[in-house]
C-alpha cells in the first residue's frame, strides 16, 4: 500500500515528504508496548490501522501534515477499541508537543537553512530562498513569528490565525515596528534634500542625478518596511529641464569655444539630442539599479513606478514627462538580459499608466504613449491601467497611484498639501488583517441568519487583530528608520519623536482584507456571485465590511478601510484550512486555493468586458484597494485588441490588468508558454513542451499572481490556480 501513496506529507517544518506506511506501524506498536498484554492490540489490528490510514492519505485531494496523520492514527486506535492504547498514544503526543514549543524556531530556521522548507520556499514568488540575504531575512522572520505566536498577539488572534479563519499578515515582521506600503514623497526628497545614512544628499542639479538619487531612496526604504511602494515619474519630471538648461549652456560654451555658429536652432537641436542620451541613461539607471539591487529582504525593492501626465502642468513639464514615460515603456519593452543572455521580462518595477482624455483617443496629444504602452503590454505584462475617469468618479475628483501593489489610500480632507490640495505622497498604510468569508459561510452551513451573525464575530475578531497591528505602531520612534520618518519619504519628524500622530486623522490607512466572496457565495446561494442571486448578496457583504471599517474610523479616529486581498501563499493556506475543517464541499472547498477578493473564479468562462464590467461594481466597495484582471493570450500581433481593452477600462473599471505570459527554457531556448503538469507523485510541476525541462532552475517563467508580476514559482495552491485559468479574450 506505502508504494500507491503518492500524497505528500507536510511535516512541522514546512519539509514535503513521501508518506511512510512504516512510521505509522512503529508509532502504534511503542504505544502498543506500553500497555499491558492484555490490553495490548495484534499485529493485525495494528497493520489494518496503518493501511486505513494510507488509504486516507491516498484520497486526500490535498498535501496532509502530521497532525492530520496523527489524528486519523488516533481515531484508528479508538475504532479498534484498543482505548488503553489510545491513551498511551495521545499522552506521546502530548509530551512531543510540549517538547516541541519549549524551542518553536530550531526546526524552521535550519530546514529553511537546508532549504528543504516548502512552505517557506513557495512563500514569496520573488524571493529566491537560496541565497543568503533572503535566508537572513527568513531567519528573522521565523524568529518574528515566534514572537508573535508566544508573547506579542492575543491567543485569540493566533488560534484564528493557524486555523484560517483570519490571515494575520507579515508575522514575520510584526516583532519590528513596521508599517506595511506607502507612496514616497519623492518630490519634497528631490527638491528640498534628504540624507541616506547619515550622508546629506541635496537638490540634484541633473535628471541622471535625480535618478541615482531616486534609486537609492527606493533601496533604503524598501530596507525599512515590508511592503511595497510607489513613486511618481512626475517627480522627475522637472529635473529634465534643469538638465536641458545645464546641456544647453555647455553647447553653447563649446561652439564658442571652437569657434562654431551659434545659431538658436543649430543649439537647441544638439541640446536636445545631448539630453535624449542622458533621459535614456537615467531610465536605465532606474531600470537596472532597481533589478540588481537586494535589499535587506532579500529582494529587489517591491516598487511600483506612475506614470500620470496630467499629474504635471501642460506646457514643458508635461512634454517632458512624455519624454520620460515613453522612455520607459521603450526599455521595459526590451527587457532585461538573464545570466545566459536572453531579454527576459522583469519582475519590477510595476508600471502604472494612467489613462486620460489625452491620451486614450487616436487624435490625442500623446496617443502614441498610449499604443507605446499596448505593446510593452502585450510582450512584458506592464503596465496595468489606472482610468482617471473612472478614479476621479471614486476618488472625489482624485487621481493616484496605488501603494506598491493595489493598496489605496483613501482620500482624507484632513490630509493636504501646503497649497490645500489632497495630500497623498508621504502617505502610507499600517498593515492586513484578512477575513476568510468561504470560512463564515461554511461555519454557518448554509443559514442565512447564522452567516451573518458569525460574519458579525468575525468582523470583531478582525478589528481587534488590526488593533493589535495599530498599538504595535505606536510608540515608535523616528529613529528607527529616518529616512522615513525623519528625511522626507513619508514625514520630516524630529530625531527622537514618536510616530504616533501619523498613525491617526486618515494620514494613514489600516486595511481589512477579505477573500474567497465566490465561494462564500457558492456555499450560501449555491450560485456564482456572477449570477442575479450570488450578486445581490456578495454586494450586501461588501457594504456590510465597508459599514464595520466606518464604524470603528468614526469610533476611534483610524483609517480603516476594505481591501481586496492579493493573496499569494495564503490561498493554500486557506484552502487546506477549511477542507480540514469541513471536508471536500464541491465548488467550495474542493480546490487547493479560494478566489482573491471578489475576483470571477477562474475557471469560470466569462468574456473580457462582462469581466471587467462586473467586477467594476466590487471596486467601488474595495476603497483600501483591489484590482482587477483579465486573462489573454499572447498579443504581440494584436495591439489593436489591446487599446481595445484598454479604452474599456478607461470607460469603465479604475484598475485592471491584462495577464499574458513571459516564459524562456534554458535548456532549448523555447520561449512559449512554460506548462503545468503532474509528476507522479500528483505534485504540480512547471515543464517546457519543447523539450521536457523540468528543472525549476533552467527555466524562467513569468507570471501574474495577485497584482504584481512574480518570478520564484509558486505554492501548490497558486500553482493550481494558475493551471485553471481560463481565457477571457
Amino acid at each position: 500500500m506505502n508504494g500507491d501513496v503518492k500524497t505528500k506529507i507536510i511535516k512541522r517544518n514546512g519539509e514535503e515528504v513521501t508518506f511512510d506506511l512504516d512510521k505509522i506501524i512503529n508509532a502504534i506498536t511503542k504505544a502498543n508496548e506500553e500497555v499491558t498484554k492484555i490490553h495490548q492490540m495484534n499485529q493485525y489490528q495494528i497493520m489494518a490501522i496503518a493501511e486505513k490510514v494510507a488509504d486516507q492519505v491516498a484520497n486526500s485531494s490535498h498535501a496532509v501534515n502530521v497532525e492530520d496523520i496523527q489524528n486519523m492514527v488516533e481515531t484508528g486506535i479508538m475504532e479498534m477499541r484498543g482505548y488503553e492504547v489510545a491513551q498511551k498514544y495521545v499522552r506521546y503526543r502530548f509530551k512531543r508537543e510540549l517538547r516541541r514549543k519549549s524551542n518553536t524556531t530550531d526546526d524552521g530556521i535550519l530546514s529553511l537553512l537546508d532549504n528543504i522548507n516548502e512552505e517557506v520556499n513557495q512563500e514569496n514568488s520573488n524571493k529566491n530562498p537560496v541565497i543568503n540575504s533572503t535566508q537572513r531575512d527568513y531567519m528573522a522572520g521565523e524568529v518574528s513569528k515566534d514572537l508573535s505566536k508566544r508573547v506579542l498577539l492575543p491567543n485569540e488572534i493566533i488560534r484564528a490565525h493557524e486555523e484560517g479563519i483570519i490571515h494575520f499578515h507579515d508575522s514575520d515582521y510584526f516583532a519590528q515596528r513596521e508599517h506595511n506600503c506607502d507612496l514616497i514623497n519623492l518630490e519634497d526628497m528631490l527638491q528640498n534634500g534628504t540624507v541616506i545614512s547619515e550622508t546629506l544628499i541635496e537638490k540634484p542639479h541633473s535628471f541622471f542625478t535625480a535618478c541615482n538619487v531616486t534609486t537609492q531612496i527606493v533601496a533604503q526604504v524598501a530596507s525599512n518596511q515590508y511592503g511595497g511602494q510607489s513613486f511618481t515619474l512626475a517627480h522627475l519630471a522637472p529635473f529634465v529641464d534643469i538638465s536641458r538648461k545645464k546641456l544647453r549652456k555647455n553647447v553653447v560654451k563649446e561652439r564658442k569655444v571652437i569657434g562654431e555658429s551659434m545659431d538658436d536652432a543649430i543649439i537647441d537641436k544638439i541640446t536636445e539630442m545631448r539630453l535624449y542620451d542622458e533621459i535614456k541613461q537615467g531610465i536605465q539607471t532606474i531600470q537596472y539599479q532597481l533589478v540588481t539591487l537586494m535589499t535587506c529582504n532579500g529582494q529587489a525593492p517591491f516598487v511600483t513606478v506612475f506614470m500620470y501626465l496630467d499629474e504635471v502642468p501642460e506646457g514643458q513639464t508635461r512634454d517632458d514627462l512624455a519624454l520620460v514615460i515613453e522612455e520607459v515603456l521603450k526599455q521595459r519593452i526590451q527587457g532585461v538580459k538573464n545570466e545566459k543572455g536572453v531579454w527576459i521580462t522583469p519582475a519590477f518595477p510595476k508600471l502604472i499608466y494612467a489613462l486620460d482624455d489625452d491620451n486614450i483617443t487616436p487624435d490625442s496629444k500623446y496617443w502614441h504613449l498610449t499604443e507605446l504602452a499596448a505593446k510593452c503590454t502585450a510582450k512584458r505584462m506592464v503596465p496595468d491601467y489606472i482610468s482617471a475617469k473612472v478614479m476621479r468618479e471614486l476618488k472625489n475628483g482624485e487621481v493616484y497611484p496605488c501603494m506598491g501593489c493595489r493598496s489605496f489610500l483613501t482620500v482624507e480632507d484632513s490630509q493636504r498639501n501646503a497649497d490645500g490640495s489632497h495630500k497623498f505622497y508621504g502617505r502610507f498604510n499600517q498593515g492586513v488583517v484578512t477575513i476568510n468569508l468561504v470560512d463564515v459561510a461554511c461555519s454557518s452551513n448554509g443559514d442565512m441568519d447564522k452567516f451573518w451573525d458569525i460574519l458579525e464575530e468575525r468582523l470583531e475578531l478582525c478589528h481587534r487583530a488590526l488593533r493589535c497591528r495599530h498599538e504595535r505602531l505606536k510608540g515608535a520612534v523616528s529613529d528607527v528608520a529616518p529616512i522615513l520618518w525623519q528625511h522626507g519619504a513619508l514625514a520630516r519628524l524630529k530625531k527622537g519623536e514618536k510616530i504616533d500622530k501619523l498613525l491617526y486623522d486618515g494620514y494613514s490607512t489600516i486595511s481589512l482584507g477579505y477573500a474567497g466572496l465566490y465561494e462564500m457565495c457558492v456555499r450560501m446561494t449555491g450560485k456564482s456571485h456572477t449570477s442575479d442571486e450570488g450578486k445581490k448578496f456578495a454586494l450586501k457583504v461588501m457594504q456590510k465590511l465597508n459599514d464595520k471599517c466606518n464604524e470603528w474610523k468614526a469610533a476611534e479616529n483610524i483609517s480603516y478601510s476594505v481591501y481586496g486581498t492579493p493573496m499569494e501563499s495564503t490561498t493554500y493556506k486557506f484552502a487546506k484550512c477549511l477542507q480540514k475543517r469541513f471536508g471536500i464541499i464541491p465548488g467550495v472547498t474542493d480546490k487547493n486555493y479560494i478566489t482573491n477578493s471578489y475576483h470571477v473564479h477562474v475557471t469560470e468562462e466569462i468574456d473580457a468586458f462582462s469581466k471587467l464590467a462586473f467586477e467594476s461594481e466590487f471596486q467601488k466597495l474595495s476603497p483600501g484597494g483591489a484590482i482587477s484582471y483579465i486573462e489573454v493570450p499572447n498579443m504581440q500581433d494584436n495591439i489593436p485588441a489591446v487599446l481595445s481593452v484598454m479604452k474599456f477600462i478607461y470607460d469603465n473599471i479604475m484598475y485592471a490588468e491584462l495577464n499574458t505570459k513571459s516564459d524562456y527554457c534554458e535548456c532549448c531556448g523555447y520561449d512559449g508558454e512554460i506548462q503545468i503538469k503532474e509528476d507522479e507523485s500528483g505534485k504540480l510541476i512547471w515543464e517546457c513542451p519543447n523539450c521536457g525541462n523540468t528543472d525549476q532552475d533552467h527555466m524562467f517563467v513569468a507570471r501574474r499572481t495577485c497584482g504584481y508580476i512574480g518570478t520564484q514559482f509558486w505554492n501548490q495552491g497558486r500553482t493550481q490556480e494558475i493551471k485553471d485559468r481560463v481565457l477571457h479574450l
